[in-house]
Formats: structure tokens, sequence, C-alpha cells
């Protein structure tokens, strides 16, 4: 009996340039192309992150010119994919950041954007930013085949914003957590004192409280130190903190890292004693999942999506609190049966969040869409 050809799924990855985005591709890219004949889509600027991903797993690789952000969005995803898409004769476009071709033929986006973002900044260049991937993700969402959100608080959160009510098309697919991200054979690797955060660097992130949570921490640990490991995407903003540090006295404690490859963001997690997550608004917050898997114990924000991705595993603190943050730290640092707790309450949390699970899920919604 012929078995029957896979689904040609094209991935309209031209977002997918740094943090998040590129995790899932590279986590989730291989096993899509054990399922279906996959071609990846990207920009030339993407090309040395993402041809060695697609070479690795055998996957076909489209590199189109790297234009303006308003060009990407108004020429290549709206005319250029969906070309591409008709030539190889795609069952769907899939689009994992957030927004893709409104007229497309069958599609499917995965929407990551968490649009609070927009009551944090004050900023006028930043709030028309966010109000113009607002309507273009409203305009893809209406005609899109399928959606997946990454938690249900991104869900919710979607469903408000734009003032829908429930849809059919709309499902959860949280990310996983690849074997990179264990714990060290011996906890004596990790280094006293050392405060670990791991996120790229803008406003939501709210990276201020941690550096206040410090200062007031410095006094009764005069040794504890914070490593930063993250791009500063809003350079203003790392300005800001930068400046913050030397007017608390921490300077010379915190350390901005930059961005890192992966297996030694990895490392960080197993040399460091305390991970804190101080961000506002998060859909997932993939370096979570990673912390818990790295058995280094987890202080983040009871806001957004936090809550339902660490669940019982980690200490939560309120946001913008540094007060309440720096509590919750010092009792991971003064408490050694808390910190064994909470390391193996992180690990056995994190076993519910694998790139398997999230891929299964993924190519049943890809599937779902190709017979619509």
């Amino acid at each position: 009996m012929t078995r029957a050809a896979p689904l040609a799924i094209l991935v309209n990855a031209v977002h997918s340039k740094s943090g998040g985005g590129l995790t899932y591709l590279r986590n989730l890219l291989p096993l899509l192309g054990a399922e279906f004949e996959l071609h990846v889509a990207i920009q030339a600027d993407q090309e040395s992150e993402v041809r060695p991903i697609c070479a690795q797993a055998g996957l076909t690789l489209h590199v189109i010119p790297t234009l303006s952000k308003l060009a990407t969005v108004l020429i290549q995803e709206q005319v250029t994919i969906p070309r591409l898409a008709r030539r190889i004769g795609a069952a769907v476009i899939f689009s994992p950041a957030n927004y893709g071709p409104v007229f497309g033929g069958r599609s499917v986006i995965l929407l990551r954007n968490a649009f609070e973002v927009t009551t944090l900044e004050q900023r006028l260049s930043k709030r028309a930013y966010w109000l113009a991937v607002k309507l273009l993700t409203w305009a893809c969402f209406k005609t899109c085949r399928r959606a997946m959100v990454v938690s249900a608080h991104a869900g919710r959160a979607f469903l408000k914003v734009f003032g829908l009510g429930d849809d059919p098309r709309l499902c959860v697919v949280h990310h996983g957590v690849g074997p990179a991200f264990h714990p060290p054979a011996e906890d004596d690797i990790r280094v006293a004192g050392r405060l670990l955060a791991v996120s790229d660097i803008y406003v939501q992130k709210s990276f201020e409280t941690l550096l206040r949570a410090l200062a007031r921490l410095r006094p009764d640990h005069p040794g504890l130190h914070l490593h930063i490991a993250g791009r500063e995407l809003d350079p203003a903003y790392a300005a800001s903190l930068r400046a913050l540090c030397d007017e608390l006295g921490v300077a010379d404690a915190v350390f901005f890292l930059g961005g890192l490859p992966p297996e030694r963001v990895a490392a960080l997690y197993r040399e460091a004693r305390v991970f804190v997550f101080p961000s506002l608004v998060e859909t997932f917050g993939n370096p979570l999942v990673e912390a818990m898997a790295s058995g280094i114990p987890v202080v983040c924000t009871d806001a957004a999506a936090m809550p339902e991705v660490v669940g019982d595993a980690a200490l939560l603190a309120r946001p913008r609190d540094d007060a309440h943050m720096a509590r919750q730290i010092a009792r991971l640092l003064d408490d050694r049966d808390l910190w064994r707790v909470m390391s193996a309450k992180g690990l056995a949390r994190a076993g519910d969040f694998s790139w398997g699970k999230t891929a299964a899920l993924t190519a049943a919604v890809l599937r779902e869409a190709a017979k619509d």
C-alpha cells in the first residue's frame, strides 16, 4: 500500500530573530520536520542562526532579502510568503511569531505578543509601534484558520484586548524545555551569592525592581551579585538601568552579559544560586521553565502567565514591589532546607513541559487547518 506523501508546511519565520523566537525554532523545527515536508522562510540577517538548524534536520530553507520592518510586514509577509507557499504547494502557512499573511490561504498563527505592554509604555514612538502591531495582529487573526497561544493567560488577554468572545480557532500550546537544561552533577558547583536573570532587556521586564531588591539585600549579604543574560533590545532602557546601578551603589555587583549562546545560558543556570524573573508582562516565560529544569529555585512576579507556568514551584513576589522581592530572595539565600524543597518542586514542575509535547499539539493544529 502506497503511503501518502507528507503535507508540505511553510514556516514563516521572518520575525523570529531573538530570545524566545529563536528558542522556539531551534527546538520545534526538527520535530515538525519529522512529521511534514517542512519549508522555512527567513530573512538574510537570520541565516547564520537558522541555516544550521535546517541543515541538521534536513529542512528546506528559503532566504529572502532583509528589508525594513515595515516592508517585511507589508511586502514580504503579504506578498512574498504567499507566493512562495503557492510555488511549493504548501498546505498551510505557519507563522510562529504573532502575525503573518492576511490573505495567504490556509494560515495558522502563534500569538506570543503581550499586548499589556502598551499600558507600561509612556514613549509616544513605542505606543505607536504597539498600536500598529495590534492592528496587524487583529487582521491576521480575523483571516487565519487556527491560532495558538502559549498560555491560557495569553488567550484570555488576547480576547480581552480585542473585545472578543471565546473563539473555537484558539487553542493553548505551551512551550517546552530541552535536555540542555538540567541540574549540575554536584550542587557545590553553584556560586554562593550569585543571582541570575535571563531575558532580553526591555521595559516590561522590570529589571529596576530587581536592582532595587539587590540594593536592599546587600547590607546583610555583602557578597551578593547579579548576572543578567540578554540582549539590550531597548538601549534607552538599558542605559537607565546602568544609571540606576550607579545611583543605588550596586554597579560593582551587577554584570550585564549581553546575548549568549544557548549552551552558555544553560551553564549559567547550573552555576547560580537563585533565579529571579521580575517581569510584569509575559505570555509564557521560557526562562522560568529552563531555570526549574536546571534545579535552580525561582523567584518571579505574581503577574501575567508566571503563576500558570510555575504552579507552586516558585516563590512569588508582588509586581514592582522590590521590598517583597528582596524578602523572597532572602528566604532562599538564608534557608537551605527551603532552597532544596523549591529546587525539587521546580524539577518536578519542569517535567510537565517538553518540546515533544509542544510539537505533537502543533502538528495536530496544522493538520486540522489543512483539512478546512
